[in-house]
């Protein structure tokens, strides 16, 4: 209810009719069958427009929407290569097209690679898994900070392309593979569950090492016959294990 008379009168043709009688603003929204709606509340007089109430609010809302929308596509998603540099690279490639789905769908992505004991003294091997990943998501990512250390770990900040992007779905377009829209919330699941794995496991080690006062290195035993990883095959030769 517009209580203020005078008002300032926009009317439905957008052009303004000046100061009018807030009763006969009324009469004559109501005679082109639209709403009398307070755009300006703050002003003096206030401002108000002769418009379709319904559609004013759909718009609104519209618009809220691109802008909470927009907001989403600024969060940083952080996707963390394993607990330590002897993450398998089978695993590496899974974490590699998790960022790539994150930023094709214009998240900027933050990888972090873990030290555990010794490792710290071969840092060059977690940075230059850093760099190839950087490499491998060139055709659609920029990075926005090289390598930082925080602790026992390196962190890289890749940002979206929008160039590259637009010109690779354009791209895969006009081959007939239309680009998927990603489930978003699929995708940051699978992702929390990694992470979540990663903790559970660093908190059973601590716990290990609470109890017995020692690191998790296993005493002697019986050969493994299970098959090995290369990675850690030449993690171990390097640290002497």
């Amino acid at each position: 209810m517009i209580r203020i008379s005078p008002i300032r009168l926009i009317d439905e043709n957008d052009e303004q009719a000046g100061l009018v009688e807030t009763h006969e603003a009324i009469r004559r929204a109501q005679e082109a069958g639209l709403d009398l709606v307070e755009v300006v509340a703050d002003a003096r007089p206030p401002v108000c427009k002769i418009m379709d109430y319904g559609k004013y609010k759909y718009d609104l809302s519209k618009k809220e929407q691109k802008t909470r929308a927009s907001r989403k596509q600024a969060e940083l998603k952080e996707i963390r290569l394993g607990r330590s540099i002897k993450i398998d690279p089978h695993d590496v490639g899974i974490r590699v097209d998790q960022a790539r789905r994150f930023l094709m769908a214009g998240h900027k992505v933050q990888l972090t690679q873990r030290f555990r004991g010794r490792e710290m003294a071969h840092k060059q091997l977690g940075l230059e898994r850093l760099a190839q990943i950087c490499e491998d998501l060139s055709d659609i990512a920029k990075v926005e900070m090289a390598p930082r250390w925080m602790g026992r770990q390196a962190s890289i900040l890749l940002g979206p392309d929008k160039p590259r992007i637009e010109s690779l779905k354009a791209r895969l377009a006009q081959e007939g593979k239309a680009h998927a829209e990603e489930d978003l919330a699929k995708l940051e699941a699978e992702v929390a569950k990694q992470n979540l794995a990663e903790e559970a496991e660093d908190q059973a080690d601590e716990g290990d090492e609470a109890k017995t006062g020692v690191g998790t290195k296993r005493g002697k035993g019986p050969a493994d016959q299970r098959a090995t990883n290369p990675v850690d095959d030449e993690i171990n030769e390097l640290l002497g294990g």
